[in-house]
């Protein structure tokens, strides 16, 4: 059976989280001055997103990518749970004809624009 259903409970979702984004887990490290060291040898592709339902996301797990790192529930309860973007599907920037910027200083004193820059793809021609 390779293909599992996981489903993982949150307080808060992340907006950005869509279906078919990448979930990775890690296992906590030891904890110095607040921060947690995690080594990303600790870190492990879960699944992709199938479904968000209000404070919960189902992952489809394969259990042939990491078998002998199988997430047991007591295993995620203690992890760090991260998505990131599938780049085969979000790999544009801006589209379309026309921008318009207004940049607005509200300060009462002297400032200087330093640089400004954007990345723009004409969506057909």
């Amino acid at each position: 059976m390779p293909l599992l259903n996981i489903q993982l409970s949150f307080d808060d979702i992340n907006v950005s989280a869509q279906v078919d984004d990448i979930v990775y887990y890690s296992i906590l490290g030891s904890s110095t001055g607040g921060f947690n060291q995690t080594a990303t040898s600790n870190t492990f592709l879960l699944g992709r997103i199938m479904s968000i339902s209000g404070d919960s996301i189902v992952v489809e797990y394969d259990d042939t990518l990491n078998p002998q790192v199988a997430p047991p529930n007591s295993i995620l309860n203690n992890a760090y749970i991260s998505f990131a973007k599938d780049k085969s599907v979000n790999t544009t920037s801006l589209v379309g004809y026309y921008m318009s910027v207004n940049f607005i200083n509200d300060s009462t004193q002297k400032v200087e624009l330093f640089s400004i820059g954007s990345e723009i793809s004409e969506s057909s021609k």
